[in-house]
């Protein structure tokens, strides 16, 4: 069975209501810093590999593992957030300031649409999230440990859940819908499985009381057909 643990990253300054430069260094919270300590604290045993998005709030929140096992392989993988605002008119604003754009954004539900250089269409960061499940499925490792953010945890759930035939405005509205109802705390994850004689993979539920990811109590969340 390969196991593969998903973690979305500690609080940011973004999260907590702050204005923030860009969207890939966005910096952890004391409170951000603490959730990745107990993250650290829950993993139990020494995963085969760690994995972490590009991005500084995630590379953070990893570190704090990778400190407590300095010997388990690390990899940087392209499972960074979904960019779907220009990054440009995003500068200096906080995540109120850009409630319109992002309502505007699903409401007009395009997935080949691209806001601007440096963002990203819904095909694409869809795309990326499949890449993300076919490059598990062929790595050797079976343990795998990953650290990544709220959309981009959610994608790779809602593919296996949903199993969309075509990335069309339906699913658009669908898959936010699902982002909504389903979101994922700071400082917590899931784990996604998938048996070696079987090309499904299965999604389990996995958050403590705490606000941090524990990865050796899971319950079976179900899946649709």
């Amino acid at each position: 069975m390969k196991n593969v643990r998903l973690v979305r990253h500690g609080e940011s300054a973004a999260n907590a209501g702050a204005a923030t430069l860009d969207h890939a260094s966005i910096p952890l919270t004391e409170k951000g810093v603490e959730q990745a300590k107990r993250v650290a604290q829950s993993v139990g045993r020494v995963p085969e590999l760690i994995v972490a998005s590009p991005f500084s709030r995630a590379r953070a929140t990893a570190d704090a593992t990778i400190s407590v096992f300095p010997d388990a392989p690390f990899e940087t993988w392209p499972i960074e957030e979904f960019t779907y605002l220009d990054p440009t008119r995003c500068v200096n604003t906080t995540v109120g300031q850009r409630k319109a754009w992002v309502d505007h954004y699903w409401a007009n539900a395009d997935p080949s649409y691209i806001d601007g250089e440096g963002a990203e269409s819904f095909l694409e960061f869809v795309g990326r999230a499949r890449s993300f499940l076919d490059r598990l499925a062929t790595h050797p490792a079976q343990d795998i440990l990953v650290f990544s953010h709220g959309q981009f945890l959610n994608t790779v759930a809602w593919l296996i859940e949903r199993k969309p035939l075509q990335i069309d405005a339906q699913a658009m509205i669908d898959w936010r819908r699902y982002e909504i109802d389903n979101h994922v705390p700071n400082g917590c994850g899931f784990v996604v499985s998938r048996a070696f004689s079987d090309s499904l993979w299965t999604v389990s539920d996995s958050v403590d009381i705490y606000g941090a990811v524990n990865l050796n109590m899971l319950q079976a969340r179900s899946c649709m057909p």
